[in-house]
Formats: C-alpha cells, sequence, structure tokens
C-alpha cells in the first residue's frame, strides 16, 4: 500500500497522523469581537489573564469595555510573569479559582495564553501540581477531560500558544523550563488582531519572530511521523512528527518570514509586515501543533533556566532573563548545521523558502547554508550572535546538557538520536557559532 509523498512507510511503524488546532478568527479588529465571542461561548464571568504591560494598553480597556457591553462580567488577573514559573502558576490557579468564573479569556504573549491553560487545568480538574507536568520532571497524568471555554488573544506575533494544547513554564527545582501537554488544554478559540502587534518594541518584536522561525523550522525538519512505532485514537503523541498537513503551514510560514521579518522588526509602522508576520505565526503554531519542535526548543529551555545576569532591553527591568524567541535561536545555526546531514533535502527546502538560493548548493553545504540564512537574519534584527553573546562559557555547557535531557518529549521528536555527547557538542558550537 502506499503512502503520502515523501514519508515512506517503516515496519510497525505510524500511518495514520492527525489534524487538530483552535478554531480561528483572524483579522484586523478581531479583538473587537471579543464580547461577543465570550457570549458566545456561554461566559458571562470571564477570568482575564493579562500581564501589567498589556493592562496599561487602551486596547486592552477597550477590550474589558466590549466584554461589559456584551453582558460579561471580567475578572481581570494582570499578574502573569513574562516567563512564567511553577510558583506564577500556582498564584493564578489560586486565583482563578476564588474567582469561580465560567470561562477563560487570556490577552498578551504566549505567557499569558500558557497562565491562562494552567489555571483552566487545575481548577477544572485538581490535583498536584507535578501530577500534568511532562515525565521525568512530573507523573505526565493524562488530563482526565474537557476544560471551560478559553479564548486567546495574542498580542505578539510568534507564540503560536493561541494553537496549541501545550503551556510551557521554569520549573525552578531544576533551573529548566518543563510544559504540560494535553490536547484538552488547547484555546476554544483563537482570536488574533495583527493590529495590536504594533505596540510591540524592535527586541520584542525580533524574539517573537525568531519563535515563529524556529516553530516552522524544527516541525519541518522533525523525525517523520511514519517513524513512530503505529498508534491508536487518544494515544498518539501530541508531537506526531512532520506530516504532509504541517509541511503545508510551515513552508508558507518560512516564506512569509523570509520576506517580511526584517522588515516588521526595523519598522514598527510597517502595518503589512507585521500583519505578516502575525500570519507566519499562525500558520506556524498550526504546524508546530501538529508536528512538534525539537532541538533548538528543548535546548532553549535549559538557556532560559540557567541564565547568568543578561537583561534584555524592552523587557521588564532588573530581572535577568533571556526572552523565549532569542533562547531558540541562539543554537539554531549550530543545531541545523548538524541535522541537514540526516535529511539534506528537506533542510534544502526549508534553506529555500526563507530565501537562500539553495539551488547547486551541495548535501554536504545545504546546513551551513541554512545556518548561514538563520545567522544573517539575527544580525539584521540585531539578536545576540550566539550563547557566548548572553554570557555562557564552556564551563556552563555541562549544565546546559542536564537542563536539556529532561525535554524527553521534544528530543525525542528530533531527526537525530541524542544523548550528553551529541547535546555537548550542540551547547559548545552554539558558544561561538
Amino acid at each position: 500500500m502506499g503512502c503520502c509523498q515523501g514519508y515512506p512507510f517503516v515496519e510497525g511503524g505510524e500511518r495514520v497522523f492527525e489534524v487538530d488546532t483552535s478554531r480561528i478568527a483572524y483579522g484586523s479588529g478581531a479583538m473587537h469581537e471579543l464580547g461577543a465571542r465570550a457570549r458566545l461561548l456561554g461566559m458571562t464571568r470571564p477570568f482575564v489573564v493579562t500581564d501589567a504591560g498589556v493592562a496599561r494598553l487602551d486596547r486592552f480597556s477597550e477590550s474589558l469595555a466590549a466584554l461589559r457591553a456584551s453582558g460579561c462580567d471580567p475578572v481581570v488577573y494582570a499578574e502573569a510573569r513574562v516567563e512564567p514559573t511553577n510558583e506564577s502558576f500556582d498564584e493564578a490557579i489560586e486565583a482563578a479559582r476564588a474567582a469561580r468564573a465560567d470561562g477563560y479569556i487570556s490577552i498578551g504573549g504566549g505567557s499569558a495564553i500558557d497562565t491562562a491553560k494552567a489555571a483552566n487545568l487545575y481548577v477544572t480538574h485538581p490535583a498536584a501540581f507535578t501530577a500534568y507536568v511532562n515525565a521525568p520532571v512530573g507523573e505526565g497524568r493524562s488530563v482526565p477531560g474537557p476544560l471551560l471555554p478559553h479564548i486567546a488573544c495574542p498580542t505578539t506575533a510568534g507564540t503560536g500558544s493561541e494553537c496549541t494544547g501545550i503551556a510551557i513554564f521554569d520549573h525552578l527545582p531544576i533551573a529548566a523550563k518543563t510544559g504540560i501537554a494535553s490536547p484538552y488544554l488547547r484555546p476554544s478559540l483563537a482570536l488574533i488582531d495583527p493590529d495590536w502587534t504594533a505596540s510591540l518594541p524592535r527586541l520584542v518584536a525580533a524574539c517573537s519572530g525568531f519563535d515563529v522561525l524556529a516553530h516552522a523550522l524544527e516541525s519541518y525538519t522533525a523525525r517523520p511521523y511514519t517513524q513512530r512505532p503505529a498508534g491508536t485514537p487518544g494515544k498518539r503523541p501530541l508531537s506526531q512528527g512532520a506530516n504532509p498537513f504541517s509541511d503545508m503551514a510551515c513552508l508558507e510560514a518560512l516564506r512569509l518570514i523570509g520576506t517580511f521579518l526584517v522588515r516588521a522588526v526595523g519598522d514598527p509602522d510597517d502595518a503589512e509586515a507585521r500583519e505578516r508576520m502575525m500570519f507566519a505565526a499562525t500558520l506556524a503554531g498550526i504546524g508546530f501543533n501538529n508536528a512538534g519542535v525539537q532541538l533548538p526548543h528543548a535546548m532553549a529551555y535549559a538557556v532560559a533556566g540557567l541564565v547568568h545576569d543578561f537583561r534584555p532591553a524592552g523587557y521588564p527591568p532588573g530581572e535577568a532573563m533571556v526572552p523565549h524567541g532569542m533562547a531558540v535561536v541562539v543554537s539554531a545555526p549550530a543545531v541545523f548545521r548538524t541535522t541537514a546531514a540526516h535529511a539534506p533535502q528537506r533542510h534544502r527546502e526549508v534553506a529555500t523558502a526563507l530565501g537562500v538560493a539553495a539551488h547547486g548548493v551541495s548535501d554536504d553545504d545545504i546546513g551551513a547554508a541554512l545556518a548561514g540564512r538563520i545567522a544573517e537574519l539575527m544580525a539584521a534584527c540585531g539578536m545576540p550572535r550566539n550563547l557566548g553573546a548572553l554570557g555562557y562559557g564552556a564551563s556552563d555547557v555541562p549544565g546546559l546538557v542536564a537542563g536539556t535531557l529532561p525535554q524527553q518529549r521534544l528530543l525525542a521528536n528530533a531527526p537525530i538520536a541524542t544523548d550528553e555527547a551529541v547535546l555537548g557538542r550542540l551547547f559548545t558550537a552554539a558558544l561561538a557559532a
């Protein structure tokens, strides 16, 4: 029996891929529909999750007014952290429990959206915090059933969290990021209004854009779904591997990134570029929700968790942090230079989508060409060029490796086998890439 082109079956391997995402309402002015959308989902007392910066925006006040005009009585929680932790999730869960809400609305970046997912989960299905956290950090217990309705309203062109069943946070006991993954965490509706991205500072826009880049690149070059053991309904992993549906979304996202990322970062008034990057983020979010990310994201969780004293411009002052999109992309050139040798054609396709003139480039050189294009985009957007620029050195490599190894859900999705030695070589290469 045949199979999808480019995905040959292997003995005992998967033959079925699944396509799933949030319902999406996209377009300029979409947030004006928030009140009506909330009522259509049965909300009268929504728990609205955001962060302090977004809460100060006139657009946020207008959104609350729209909710009230529709007959809703919103309870605002504006304490979501830019990089959430298990402790900040706990605080949001307690606030949501006290609010006795009948639905959730998140307005902000991925951190606000993920905080709302966690609050919805633990209030609806109470359990010890580590119960639903991915193994081996937590128990990896299955979410027992549906949650209350959740409308996710992204304000950055990057997260993709509005389309996924994943909530990511810093687990402070291990000084690394981990997450909770279940189809039940996926928002009921992604309400995506590109007009909100006009307020993003330059570096925030860049970090968001490189998160989109990583979602699309990692998903397209992930382990193919046919190389996984055959599954059954309800038992297939959320990160099922590259598949024909995710491929379409990711390639178009990469084409848009190659064309519009530098423009969107360089000029906040370039409405076309910012809108196209928001659409790219939506496409990549759909893609990685159905394929899954891999090595750069797994490594980024350790990079963010072990930060020394790096303080990026445009983010909350005083707190050392590495923004997620930055943590992902600083290792990406080293990773794709390595993985290209194992799947040169797929790396050639993503390089071409990003604007590399890959025709005539040999299989041996396509990884270097792709890595060079990523580095070129990073330089044009003012991103740190490598891990060394974030303050890491050779002595940090063992800790970074140790922080990455628990990310088994992501490492299993990589196109190459990974162990301590492989990760050590990748981190070492990323220090001075």
